[in-house]
């Protein structure tokens, strides 16, 4: 088995299988680790903005992508209690991708991960990561099969971390435990057929103690995804015992958005609800950039409010990865290292913590209705102030350039696969 790698990525989600991807046609060696089975579900909107739609057409999956995913997305709404307004999405000013579209994670992760291992990365599923140790140069990584039980220590001098804000490696879990709230959020995913809800429409869900959202996705299937108080859902279980969590938020947001009921009428859910949490929204990016490098929600995660997590996922494995090839030449340890983690942590911070700020704002708003009463006459209105948040968001900016990469054969420089091991 091989454990010398030039990079090992924890976490072969839409972030990890990016670097994996963009890293591994560069010429890199890369250990992509992960944990779950693919295909396999996951709670997530489902939703990919229009602005990564070409990113996925230079990683080699845009043709897949598109065979799969649902209709385009034109329309917004937003659904609160019986009212529903709906205004237009901006459209992207990409000529051949107006607008986003959604497709279920068990197809768009597989995509990308399979597209990792033909790309040349060393997958290790299902693998565990159990420990992460040692400085930019020189890293260690403790996994373990889930299968046989069979262990491993990887060595690389780069350590990409890519897994979700609430799968902390082991080491780290029970202080994460320690610091649960009764504010904490947890989200909850189920999947639909034969629903009324229109195709093409995006609605944004407002309730009391949490807030979601609806989308038809592939295969005519609409995904209700939300995120719930821990203090809501309790309240709410302890009022209907004997029902699963799932149930219990099924009805509960039936209760609280007329769009929800309507959009139900008649549908058949399609498998049981999934849940996990709590969720960790905000920034976690260093001001320096750290030793390990993160992406994804490791770096930061928006509310899931505006639906920007695979967008947010992808774009800064490609903002990492861009400046790793681009400055093969510089040893990732020492001065050179440190002003490369740096640079990429001003631009990840430049991009995405504007979304991550918003996202906060939105759902603080949208977890309190009462608050947003005034607000509705306005809405009613003036509709686009819908699609101008959305355009806030980040819907049509992406904040990388496929263009900056080139994942041609010249880069599979013997030079730099010796350059990168540098004072290892």
């Amino acid at each position: 088995m091989q454990t010398d790698f030039d990079a090992i990525i924890i976490g072969a989600g839409p972030a990890g299988s990016t670097a994996a991807i963009l890293l591994a046609e560069a010429g890199w060696s890369v250990a992509l680790i992960e944990k779950q089975r693919f295909p396999r579900r996951k709670v997530c909107g489902e939703c990919i903005a229009a602005s990564n739609l070409p990113l996925l057409d230079a990683l080699g999956v845009g043709d897949a992508f598109a065979a799969l995913a649902g209709l385009e997305l034109r329309r917004v709404a937003l659904m609160r209690g019986e009212e529903t307004i709906t205004a237009d999405l901006p459209a992207s000013s990409h000529p051949a991708h107006r607008w986003g579209r959604a497709l279920g994670r068990e197809h768009l992760d597989t995509l990308l991960l399979l597209r990792a291992k033909e790309a040349g990365a060393s997958l290790l599923q299902p693998w565990s990561a159990l420990s992460l140790r040692g400085q930019p140069g020189r890293f260690e990584c403790d996994v373990t099969a889930l299968d046989d039980g069979q262990s491993a220590t990887l060595r690389a001098p780069l350590a990409i971390a890519a897994h979700g804000s609430w799968e902390p490696l082991p080491a780290d879990r029970a202080a994460r435990r320690a610091a649960r709230r009764a504010s904490d959020l947890f989200a909850f995913k189920a999947n639909f057929g034969d629903s009324n809800l229109a195709e093409g429409l995006l609605p944004v869900l407002a309730f009391r103690g949490g807030y979601g959202g609806m989308v038809v996705a592939d295969h005519g299937i609409a995904t209700l995804a939300c995120c719930i108080r821990e203090d809501r859902l309790a309240a709410c279980r302890k009022a209907a015992p004997g029902k699963s969590a799932g149930e219990v938020v099924e009805d509960y947001l039936q209760s609280e958005c007329a769009g929800v009921r309507d959009a139900l009428r008649g549908a058949v859910r399609q498998e049981a609800w999934l849940g996990s949490g709590p969720i960790r929204p905000g920034i976690r990016m260093p001001r320096d950039g750290g030793d390990v490098l993160l992406i994804g929600n490791a770096a930061g995660e928006a509310h899931p409010i505006v639906g920007e997590g695979m967008s947010m996922a992808m774009q800064s494995a490609w903002l990492l990865c861009e400046r790793l090839i681009r400055q093969r030449d510089a040893p990732l340890c020492g001065d050179a290292g440190r002003a490369l983690r740096r640079e990429y942590a001003i631009a990840w911070r430049r991009n995405f913590a504007p979304r991550i700020r918003l996202a906060a704002w939105l759902s603080w708003l949208a977890m309190r209705p009462a608050l947003g009463v005034g607000l509705s006459p306005l809405l009613r209105t003036w509709p686009t102030l819908l699609t101008q948040v959305a355009r806030l968001s980040g819907k049509v900016r992406c904040a990388a350039d496929p263009a900056t990469i080139a994942c041609n054969s010249h880069l599979r420089d013997p030079h730099f696969r010796n350059l990168l091991h540098d004072n290892a």
